[in-house]
């Protein structure tokens, strides 16, 4: 009996009991017994005793496979082309079914073609002894022959080698010996057919040819079919030769070249590799090459030539078929890391081929090429270098592509992702994660071309993630929990959001709702908010899931029910803490999207009841605060994430805060970390102090809504404990360490919540006097909040002394850093403090007012007078986000589905959030400032250093001349704080206006800033826009022109430019012109009409009263009518940019919109003729002193606003003070530099085309201009030759009747001199500019001269189109310029029919036209008599050969 292996054995003991087995024929002890289908039931136990002829193969199925490979890309499925034919039915009879389809045999036979044997040897059969042929082994065969090319088994190899072996014993035939085989068809041979030495060439893999054949190499003659073929072939090399030998070598070469260019280039490849190609070939080569050399040598010089040309060619090919080797590397037994044995099983043969798989990875190859290569990532998700030769072991090679390089492609990771495996699965997910990680950090920007964030989207990662975390595999979830956490969360983004908490109006926050939703459609521009806002949420539900998540990637995962998902992970998976802290991110995100995707967190069933049981327990095991202690699970251990994401949950509304507070029992959670000190947690020391501060946050934000007031009294001895501990942080803040920073930040929040409960309490006494009062039955009843006023009042004085303190500590850099984010929030809350106490009946005004009066001077002044501060004004300017638009620049891998503040990797410290930054803490000291100047304007003057810093004022000049940087989210909340700080220092500056007489040398540049301001604050600032306008806007005190002699000097600049164009007038025009109405006079009625003009814009901006609500009362701290934290989506500016049109763009809109819907505007405003006035009178204004603050508006742009003078109401121009306005402003813009800039090509702002505004202007003139020449002026503009052509083609192709109308005349004198007098108004554009380049559109120019012809153009109705259309006909005929047929005969046949003319004064106009001249009558010179070359040419074209014709004279 043959014993078992035993351990220890080696393999040769194995190989020799298996010899031992093999030679007892002993019978095996397993037998291989086939089961039956436990699916077929008894049927199958039945048939398993006689298998069927389908069953009788053994079939092996590979668990980790697929039975069908998996495809990369969708393709279509293919389609029998005779399933439909075969189609049978169950009682048909197949007899029947046979005869139907049966065919006869000439069917199928009747189109048998016999192929030509004619011109075939027929060779006899060998006779043998042997009575069928002779059978072989293949082991009689000896395998040494190799096979040059392709992979073949051993069978194929001794196949061939036994058929090279006959060839090689087969004598050659009498045919063989005769025949012989050209030369190369790029070779010269000298031999004919005589028998002369021939030029050496290739050989063929033929055995019978020879470097002295002369038969055709490609050319054989079977395709003739007739039996002498093969010598009409040869006849045709014969004659090729000759051929050759009769030409020299340029014409070969010639010839050569020519060939080489017709034919194709795939052609040409496949002739030279009938060249060659086996494995003898090499060498070969050399010995026809030393033959080649030694017979070139012996050539006559005169053919060497050829003979050198041919050897280049050879060792051309010689190197190509040497590289092809070099590819073609044989494997073998040195190549294998493991060497094979003849004593192993089925390796006494051993196929190297099938072994190549097992040898080392070629070195990879350095390609120089500016061509991208595909990107290779390590597991870590480090973009690995494409030559950079990394060892195999770290398992970098395992994929089929480019195998030499390491790392894996996207490509490869997607598809190991739906790998069957879970390993690979889980490891495919977390290396994208990291990959997407690192692409947010901006690593792969530099060395990678696009986006890799936008790729992946694209190509569909998100539900990729999606559906994996449907699996039912804990790894593979937690690997796409990490996913997507990378992909949509920014832990940077979130410490700079906390950073800002504490900040004056930081608390409110932007959506993270991306900037490239869908657009909207015209139709919907007329919907109010609540609508439109209903009208997208339908879009939204009707759209599929990819479409959405295309332009907003969190509310495609919404429409995916991923909270579902991660609630269920949460509640039933319960994963590993990282796992818990990535999801927990992940709703955080989703939370801040909006008060929708708020809605749906809190509506999803058990998701935020199992947040509070499992996260925020009120109890749980003390072990977890040990040191060392590893926690396995996060379940049923307090989180601050999770109480940070109930916080920014509550941030959503205050109905979602509400719930929190009371169906979730956050109140009780509340009052659980707040009253016991985070020492006292039984956490790590870091994490509870985090969670104390985020309850604290939490409940801050509950009492920006006035709510969970009531638990300020419950925690009042806890609260007055903590409020006196905090100036011990000064004793302890001296180093850096974590728990410092977080200790401070616990501080921070702790002061904010009495901010905040501060400011509810201050209309506590408001609010029970208006529910005591019957007055406001009609309104709804708001009860009073549980604080009031004199229960936080006593908490002022510890503040107050605390802040004190730290004040002190502001020369030193370090130990300030630590401190001024709670010192910021001092400062604020003793601004709050003082603008709610000025509102309580129970304050005594006296003891307020000196309380004030002692802050400024003990406190205050003191603080504005240090170096610091004055080193804080100078670093506003290289903090500013205005002044430096980089800075919040979105990162290099940011998508606009994505919405991210682009934080990742920290922002510098010079920056608005960075840690040197002087906004927060400047802007918290300006708006106490302005809440004590506010209530006690006596202190005003006290705080004008303030105004009087250099830096400030280099500041706000440098910012408010920069363009704004795009809208962004990146840059929203960046700008958002520092047009708060802007707008505290115009408030400043207003009250210093009225109280300090020194201080009309700021009132420019304060004013600028606030027009700038005004065209910047973003939705949520509403408030600020408001008071803006109401207070400085339109205050005379900001625009000291008016009263410094500016409308004088606008009239002595007018003067001046008068000096230059006077000769164009009458000497006595002028003085009377001037005594009438000048630019001055406009500009003084229009300073004295300011207070109009602001009542005016104010009352066109009503639509802004919801929004403007809601902004007050976050700004002026009405928490009761807060709904949410979160601000209306910052899509761009509150304003546009070109606001100062706005009245006049809505009567306009108003008239459009009314005749859109086919009715008739009868009732315009009454004080319509007021409204446009004040509206002409502010844009003057501003055009004249403030001119740099309308830059940002193109000057096309203003041009199509001025137009709506003419279209709003039939005869409105024609008002005289509108028709003074207009003209000064038309007078401001027709000047050169803004003629210059005039674009009305390019696509302008609020305007759908300018082109069918132009249209609306036409037919607007037609109808009711009475030929005004103001008007005219308007229709001449846009005809300027650099404009589009249409413009010109609409005039002198549809609206000719205008023509008669445009009395506007030539002299170029400024609009504003003649308007009292009736007088036209000269046209203020000069004529260069219609008349040069030349006219080139063919049809434009004949309508020129159809109108002139006609008589629709004429000098007297409308002289400046007819100078531009007999300058650009003149020009057309005389030209002669190179040009089309057609232009050509065109052109003739214009210069005839001018001859011709019988019009004597058109025709010597069109003849004898020269240049332009403003001084004369008609705009331009005649010739007196034509130049003889004009004259020969015209006398050629009109057939008029007799040289002494008369010439023309005037």
């Amino acid at each position: 009996m043959l014993s078992r292996p035993k351990p220890g054995e080696s393999e040769a003991d194995l190989l020799h009991f298996q010899n031992q087995f093999l030679a007892a024929r002993a019978s095996p002890a397993v037998k291989i017994v086939k089961k039956a289908d436990k699916r077929k039931g008894k049927e199958g136990k039945a048939g398993a005793e006689t298998p069927s002829l389908q069953d009788h193969k053994d079939v092996v199925m590979l668990d980790d496979f697929p039975d069908i490979l998996p495809t990369l890309a969708p393709t279509p499925p293919k389609k029998s082309k005779i399933k439909n034919a075969c189609v049978h039915f169950g009682d048909e009879d197949p007899e029947e079914r046979l005869e139907r389809h049966d065919q006869h045999i000439t069917a199928v036979f009747s189109k048998i073609i016999e192929r030509d044997t004619s011109a075939l040897a027929v060779t006899m059969p060998v006779p043998t002894g042997d009575p069928f042929p002779r059978t072989f082994h293949r082991s009689e065969i000896k395998s040494e022959v190799k096979v040059g090319s392709g992979r073949k088994s051993i069978f194929a190899q001794k196949m061939a080698a036994r058929r090279a072996s006959e060839k090689a014993a087969t004598p050659p035939s009498a045919a063989e010996c005769v025949q012989v085989r050209s030369p190369a068809p790029d070779a010269l041979d000298l031999q004919g057919s005589t028998g002369e030495a021939a030029l050496p060439s290739i050989r063929d893999d033929k055995a019978g040819d020879s470097l002295t054949s002369q038969r055709p190499c490609f050319i054989t003659g079977e395709g003739l079919g007739s039996q002498k073929s093969k010598q009409e072939a040869q006849a045709i090399h014969r004659e090729n030769l000759e051929k050759l030998r009769s030409m020299s070598e340029e014409e070969i070469l010639k010839e050569q070249e020519k060939l080489l260019a017709q034919l194709d280039s795939s052609l040409v490849a496949f002739l030279k590799s009938r060249r060659g190609g086996n494995e003898g070939q090499k060498k070969d080569l050399k010995m026809e090459q030393s033959r080649l050399e030694e017979f070139v040598e012996s050539l006559p010089v005169a053919q060497r030539g050829v003979g050198s040309s041919l050897s280049m060619q050879e060792l051309s090919l010689e190197e190509s078929v040497r590289k092809e080797e070099n590819m073609k590397v044989e494997v073998t037994d040195a190549d294998l890391p493991v060497k094979p044995k003849k004593e192993w099983i089925h390796m006494d043969s051993v196929e190297f081929e099938k072994l190549e798989w097992m040898k080392d990875l070629p070195p990879p190859r350095q390609k120089k090429t500016k061509k991208g290569m595909q990107a290779r990532f390590s597991l870590k998700g480090e973009l690995i270098p494409a030559d950079a030769d990394l060892p195999t072991h770290l398992g970098l090679h395992h994929h089929g592509e480019e195998a030499e390089r390491a790392g894996y492609s996207l490509h490869e990771l997607f598809h190991l992702s739906r790998s069957q495996v879970t390993q690979q699965r889980t490891l495919a997910l977390q290396v994208l994660g990291r990959i997407v990680q690192k692409a947010r950090a901006g690593e792969f920007a530099s060395s990678l071309k696009g986006s890799v964030l936008q790729l992946l989207l694209d190509a569909g990662f998100l539900f990729l993630l999606r559906f994996s975390l449907d699996d039912a595999v804990d790894n593979v979830m937690a690997a796409s929990v990490g996913a997507l956490r990378a992909l949509l969360v920014s832990l940077d983004d979130e410490k700079y959001l906390d950073w800002t908490f504490s900040w004056y109006q930081g608390m409110a926050a932007f959506p993270f709702v991306p900037s490239s939703e869908e657009e909207e459609d015209d139709e919907e521009e007329e919907l109010n908010g609540t609508e439109k806002s209903q009208d997208k949420k339908l879009k939204d539900e009707n759209k599929p899931d990819p479409d959405v998540a295309q332009y907003d990637v969190v509310k495609g995962l919404l429409k995916t029910r991923i909270q579902h998902r991660l609630r269920y992970i949460l509640e039933v998976v319960q994963p590993v803490p990282t796992v818990v802290l990535d999801i927990l991110h992940i709703l955080t995100h989703i939370a801040r999207h909006s008060s929708e995707a708020c809605s749906k967190l809190l509506d999803c069933p058990r998701l935020i009841e199992t947040i509070v049981r499992e996260f925020l327990p009120t109890q749980w095991d003390p072990l977890v605060a040990e040191p060392g202690c590893l926690l396995t699970s996060l379940h049923g251990v307090a989180c601050a994430t999770a109480m940070k994401f109930i916080r920014v949950l509550a941030s959503g509304g205050r109905n979602a805060t509400a719930r929190l507070l009371n169906k979730f029992e956050m109140r009780s959670r509340l009052s659980r970390f707040i009253a016991q000190d985070p020492l006292d947690l039984v956490l790590p020391r870091e994490e509870a102090i985090r969670l104390s501060t985020e309850a604290f946050r939490l409940w801050a934000v509950a009492a920006g809504y006035g709510q969970a007031c009531d638990l300020y009294r419950d925690l009042y001895p806890v609260l007055m404990r903590i409020v006196q501990s905090l100036p011990e942080l000064l004793s302890t803040c001296r180093g850096k360490s974590p728990v410092i920073e977080l200790s401070v930040q616990r501080a921070t929040a702790v002061v904010t919540l009495l901010t905040h409960v501060t400011q509810t309490a201050g209309y506590a006494a408001e609010l029970q006097a208006k529910l005591n009062s019957n007055s406001s039955e009609d309104s709804e009843q708001i009860p009073p909040p549980s604080v009031a006023w004199n229960e936080v009042s006593s908490l002022q004085p510890f503040h107050e002394t605390t802040l004190k303190k730290f004040l002190q500590e502001i020369s030193q850099a370090e130990t300030w850093q630590t401190l001024q984010p709670l010192t910021t929030a001092y400062v604020i809350y003793l601004g709050v403090y003082y603008s709610a106490c000025s509102q309580q009946p129970s304050v005594n005004p006296i003891d307020y007012l000196e309380e004030l009066e002692r802050l400024t001077s003990e406190v205050l002044q003191p603080l504005l007078s240090q170096p610091a501060v004055r080193r804080m004004w100078d670093l506003l300017r290289p903090c500013s986000t205005l002044c430096n638009p980089l800075s919040c620049s979105p990162a290099p891998e940011s998508v606009l589905s994505i919405a991210s503040l682009s934080c990742t990797g920290g922002k510098p410290p010079l920056s608005l959030v960075g840690s040197k930054s002087p906004f927060p803490f400047l802007t918290a000291i300006l708006f106490l400032i302005n809440s004590i100047t506010h209530v006690h304007k006596g202190l005003t003057s006290k705080y004008s250093s303030v105004l009087e810093s250099r830096g400030l004022k280099d500041y706000l000049h440098q910012s408010w001349q920069t363009g704004p940087p795009s809208v962004t989210p990146s840059s929203a909340w960046l700008l958002r704080h520092e047009y708060h700080l802007q707008y505290f220092v115009l408030a400043l500056a207003r009250r210093m206006a009225s109280t300090c007489p020194d201080y009309a040398q700021h009132a420019s540049l304060h004013h600028c800033v606030g027009m700038a301001l005004l065209s910047r604050l973003l939705p949520g600032s509403e408030h600020l826009a408001y008071e803006v306008l109401l207070d400085l806007a339109f205050n005379p005190q900001f625009l000291p022109e008016g009263k410094a002699g500016g409308p004088e000097a606008a009239d002595f600049s007018d003067i001046l430019h008068l000096d230059t164009s006077a000769k164009v007038a009458q000497p006595g025009s002028v003085a009377v012109c001037l005594s009438k109405v000048t630019r001055g006079a406009l500009l003084r009625e229009s300073y004295q009409n300011l207070p109009l003009i602001r009542s005016c814009y104010l009352s066109h901006f009503v639509h802004f009263q919801p929004t403007l609500m809601r902004s007050q009362a976050s700004y002026q701290g009405q928490n009761y009518l807060i709904q949410s934290m979160l601000l209306p989506e910052a899509r761009g500016p509150i304003l546009p940019s070109d606001w100062p049109f706005f009245p006049l763009i809505n009567l306009y809109n108003k008239v459009t919109n009314t005749e859109t819907r086919g009715g008739v505007l009868n009732s315009l405003p009454l004080d319509l003729v007021n409204t446009v006035t004040w509206n002409l009178q502010w844009v003057l204004l501003l055009e004249t002193w403030r001119a740099k603050t309308l830059q940002s508006i193109p000057t096309a742009a203003k041009l199509a606003r001025l137009m709506c003078v003419f279209l709003t109401g039939s005869d409105l121009f024609l008002e005289a003070p509108i028709h003074h306005y207009t003209a000064a402003l038309l007078s401001v813009y027709c000047q050169a530099r803004a003629l210059d800039s005039l674009n009305l090509d390019a696509p302008l702002p609020g305007l759908a085309s300018f082109h069918d505004l132009y249209i609306s202007l036409l037919e607007q003139f037609e109808g009711v201009s009475f030929g005004d020449p103001l008007f005219g002026v308007f229709v001449l503009l846009p005809l300027q030759k650099r404009f589009s052509t249409h413009l010109r083609l609409t005039v002198f192709g549809e609206h000719t009747s205008i023509l008669r109308a445009l009395g506007v005349p030539l002299q170029q004198l400024d609009l504003i001199l003649c308007l009292k007098n009736k007088s036209p108004a000269p046209f203020p554009v000069p004529l260069e500019r219609y008349v040069s380049p030349p006219e080139d559109n063919l049809n434009l120019l004949q309508l020129y001269f159809r109108t002139l012809v006609t008589g629709a153009l004429r000098h007297s109705w409308c002289p400046v189109l007819y100078v531009v259309a007999v300058a650009h006909v003149n020009s057309f005929i005389f030209s002669q310029d190179s040009t089309t047929q057609e232009t050509d005969a065109a052109r003739k046949s214009m210069l005839r029919k001018t001859w011709l003319l019988v019009d004597e004064t058109l025709k010597k106009h069109l003849l004898c036209y020269r240049l332009l001249n403003a001084e004369s009558p008609l705009g331009f010179d005649l010739y007196e008599q034509l130049p003889p070359m004009r004259l020969k040419y015209l006398q050629m074209v009109t057939q008029k050969e007799n040289e002494n014709a008369p010439a023309l004279v005037l």
